[in-house]
């Protein structure tokens, strides 16, 4: 095996990981295959990110002298394949992924680590599901405790603005009897 290739297919591998493609696996064939060295397989989750996949990689190798020699799928909504040599790189969505079973295929070969990988460590999941219930509930939460606050206060300010004005009008009413 070529290391160049293989610097080629581990480079490739983390461009797909960088652009958000999911389930990214690098297979090293080597002599078991006379077809390539290399097979990448990733899922993408939409047609437009397949697109996206598949343009970002063919850039970033060609920016290093490496060129597809064919591509096949360019109208697929679902599968992309392209050659670059000795490296093969198959770009699908979930469902096609599944369909076609291509990981079976190729599950004699020495799946390569890349180092995107072994740094992602996995998220906490640290929000609540967001239900129908719980939305009424903070809701009613919400109303309900400011509502008695607010009416608290009011009959407090309510019950001293009418003393005020019940002492003011005894304050007139004896200066009125006291003339």
């Amino acid at each position: 095996m070529n290391k160049n290739l293989k610097d080629l297919a581990v480079k490739a591998a983390r461009i797909l990981e960088d652009k958000k493609g999911e389930g990214v696996v690098l297979y090293a064939l080597g002599d078991k295959s006379s077809l390539c060295d290399y097979v990448i397989v990733a899922t993408a989750t939409s047609a437009p990110h397949l697109n996206a996949l598949e343009e970002e990689v063919s850039i970033k190798l060609k920016e290093d002298g490496f060129f597809k020699l064919n591509r096949d799928g360019s109208g697929s909504q679902i599968w992309r394949v392209s050659d670059y040599g000795g490296l093969i790189l198959h770009l699908m969505t979930e469902e096609a992924r599944a369909y076609y079973a291509l990981d079976k295929m190729f599950d004699f070969a020495e799946i390569i680590p890349t180092v995107l990988k072994a740094v992602k460590k996995p998220v906490k999941k640290t929000t609540k599901k967001i239900t129908k219930k719980t939305v009424k509930k903070t809701t009613k939460k919400a109303t309900k405790k400011p509502a008695k606050k607010t009416v608290k206060k009011s009959t407090k300010t309510a019950k001293k603005t009418v003393k005020k004005a019940v002492k003011k009008s005894a304050k007139k009413t004896t200066k009125k009897g006291a003339k």
